[in-house]
């Protein structure tokens, strides 16, 4: 699966984990993605977005 939500283009982000010693790994934060289906151009599709899309509307359900 990939980890790019289909509406707004959210991708993992890359940084640091820090420990007390400022010793410092590599790490991401992934998107919170979902398998959803929805109407694209007017049929039923399944895609992958993000929790935000679907709060805010972004996505029309299929029933």
């Amino acid at each position: 699966m990939s980890k790019v939500c289909e509406i707004c283009g959210k991708r993992p982000m890359y940084g640091h984990r820090i420990s007390n010693a400022e010793n410092k790994t590599n790490r991401r934060w992934l998107p919170n993605l979902q398998k959803v289906k929805a109407i694209v151009d007017g049929k039923k599709k399944r895609i992958i977005v993000c929790t935000q899309c679907i709060k805010s509307g972004r996505v029309q359900k299929a029933l």
